[in-house]
């Protein structure tokens, strides 16, 4: 861990790689959501190829993770707890929700990261970082307002994911740090974790078998099977990239990255996949929003590196 820590390439590497798998599985999570509609069901088949992949991979020697420990299993499954629940409403959100807002949206966990590090202890944030934030959360509010295809639903969903986003990237950054895991091992934890959970949910909620015979009814279709396949390769880099950024840097660093990648991801959003009614409103909205962002992230940035001097003469101490 000591390492990974100190490697600024590594560093860097993590969190572009996460900022791009992010960015475009925003978009393929979309085009699937529009010709499939049973959300639960592709995270159901999602997790099941992350397990089979990472166990095979694990067998035939590609990957030096270790094998299932129940201890660690027991102190992870928090973590596959929040994480489903927080893909889970998102796929939803995005039912109702088109991707400039749910940009916007999701661009408020760093707030929701710096409320739960108030209430564990964390020091207080500085005065940019605060004014940043309630920037972003006015965006929200804008945009809103000038949202032709508001989805009440929709909104709750998203707001819900926010919530166990947060609580998902802070137990990731203790669980890597305190026990040593690697980003794949946790990955593979929380594939398998996630796999008794969502198979009830699936059947308690009705969707299978039915989800299960409209998907291979519609893999049919060559268009639909390559962004299905698509979508699960992108889901295991997206979440290999996203426990190695949070696990190399931090929890706060990985809710930054996804706040950058959400400019890219706006614009693009705008014209791609439709859903979106262009509004006065809307638009000031989101770029106030973006505004609060980058300054939230330049802010960040600026204290990182304010703090390095210091842990740099207190080792030479």
């Amino acid at each position: 861990m000591e390492i990974m820590d100190t490697s600024p390439y590594l560093s860097l590497f993590s969190a572009l790689s996460y900022g791009i798998a992010s960015m475009a599985m925003v978009f393929i999570n979309k085009a699937v959501i529009m010709q499939y509609a049973h959300s639960m069901t592709l995270l159901t088949v999602q997790q099941l190829a992350t397990a089979l992949l990472i166990h095979f991979g694990r067998v035939m020697g590609y990957t030096r993770a270790r094998g299932l420990n129940a201890e660690t299993a027991k102190k992870l499954f928090p973590v596959s707890l929040f994480y489903n629940a927080n893909v889970g409403f998102a796929l939803a959100s995005l039912k109702g929700v088109n991707i400039p807002m749910y940009i916007a949206i999701k661009r408020l966990t760093p707030l929701a990261v710096l409320v739960a590090g108030f209430f564990t202890g964390k020091a207080k944030p500085t005065t940019q970082v605060t004014l940043s934030v309630i920037l972003t959360a006015t965006g929200v509010l804008i945009a809103a307002l000038g949202d032709f295809s508001f989805d009440l639903f929709g909104y709750s969903l998203a707001f819900i994911s926010v919530f166990f986003q947060t609580m998902y990237l802070v137990l990731v950054e203790k669980s890597g740090a305190e026990d040593g895991l690697s980003s794949i091992e946790i990955m593979f934890y929380n594939s398998f974790l996630s796999l008794p959970f969502l198979l009830f949910l699936i059947i308690a909620t009705g969707e299978f078998p039915n989800s299960l015979s409209i998907l291979f009814e519609k893999s049919s279709s060559i268009s639909f099977l390559a962004i299905l396949i698509l979508s699960l390769v992108m889901g295991i880099v997206l979440n290999y990239t996203m426990f190695l950024c949070t696990i190399v840097n931090s929890a706060l660093t990985t809710t930054i990255v996804g706040v950058l990648k959400g400019v890219g991801s706006t614009t693009l959003g705008f014209v791609m996949l439709g859903g979106v009614e262009v509004h006065a409103l809307n638009v000031t909205g989101l770029v106030v929003n973006t505004a609060g962002g980058v300054w939230y992230s330049f802010a960040k940035y600026q204290q990182k590196k304010s703090k390095l001097p210091k842990i740099i003469e207190s080792h030479r101490k």
